[in-house]
This record gives C-alpha cells, structure tokens and sequence, in this order.
C-alpha cells in the first residue's frame, strides 16, 4: 500500500526528529523563559555595557579570561594536551603580572595564542558522546555532555570561583 508506505515515511522522519530533542516540550519552556529573562534583564545590562568604552570592554574581557585561565588549564592536562598546558600556563603567568592581572594580554602580543577548553569538550576527547538537544535556564542551547562540565565539573576547577563561594 502506498498510504501505508507513506505513513511508514513520515513516522520515520518524526522519529529522526525527535532523537535529537526528545524533550521538545521542556526545551520550549526553559527557550520561552531564558527569552524573557534576556529581554528584561540582560539586553538592558548588555546595551548599558556597550556605551562602556572599547579599551575598558577589552580589559574586562582580558580578565575574565585570565580567571579562567585554571579552568582551561586542567582540561588541558585531562585532554593530554602537554603543549597547550604549557601555552596556558604562560599565558595566565605572563597576563597575571605584565598584563597587570590580566588587565592586558601581553601574551598575545608575545605572539602565545589563547584557547579555550571546557570539561564537556574533555568528555568529547574521552569518547562521550553529545547526546541529545538540551536548552539550559539561562545558560541556553547545550548537550547533556557540555552540561556536565558547565555546571558539574568546570566549577570545581576554577579556584577563584570556589574562594569566592567559601568566603561566604
């Protein structure tokens, strides 16, 4: 039957659909609420952020990412990565004190190009898989993968951030 066919057809192609988001419903909410939160919080605070001048957004994000530096470090060392360790230890080495505690990239003026590495890109080098479609609260789009080192794992590895919630 070619009505049967067709409806084999379109069950297949719904399921191929749905392997990716089986929890399409879930995801829509946490979508609708992180539009909401962006909408009355973060777009105001992100146009604030941009009347800032050019050099002060620079060096804000310098630090940011000189902080981070540990983080990106350890997954470095996970992914046996010994030269890219070496190149973040460097980095942070050299943006902590000449940068003026990463005020200023002088490491890649030095010619030391900066990375980034997270736990769920660890897993990945393990051999874990993606997964499925996962819009995270505030955080949004991600796998349950990159979820696990957004919020299990990278946490514990930045130094700063766990001084920070022991010095309360």
């Amino acid at each position: 039957n070619v009505d049967e066919a067709d409806a084999d057809i379109d069950m297949a192609a719904e399921d191929v659909d749905n392997a990716n988001d089986p929890i399409e419903p879930v995801n829509r909410f946490i979508f609708e609420f992180n539009e909401i939160f962006y909408a009355i919080l973060l777009r105001p605070i992100s146009l604030a952020y941009n009347y800032l001048p050019q050099p002060v957004r620079e060096a804000v994000s310098n630090v940011l990412d000189n902080v981070n530096s540990p983080v990106v470090l350890a997954n470095d060392v996970l992914q046996g990565e010994g030269e890219r360790a070496l190149q973040t230890t460097g980095r942070f080495l050299i943006n902590s004190t000449a940068g003026l505690a990463g005020l200023f990239d002088v490491a890649e003026l030095m010619g030391i190009p900066e990375h980034e590495e997270d736990f769920g890109q660890t897993l990945g080098v393990w051999g874990v898989g993606e997964g499925f479609y996962l819009v995270l609260p505030l955080l949004g789009p991600s796998s349950p993968r990159d979820a696990v080192g957004k919020l299990g794992v990278d946490p514990f590895l930045d130094p700063l951030g766990l001084w920070l919630i022991n010095t309360n």
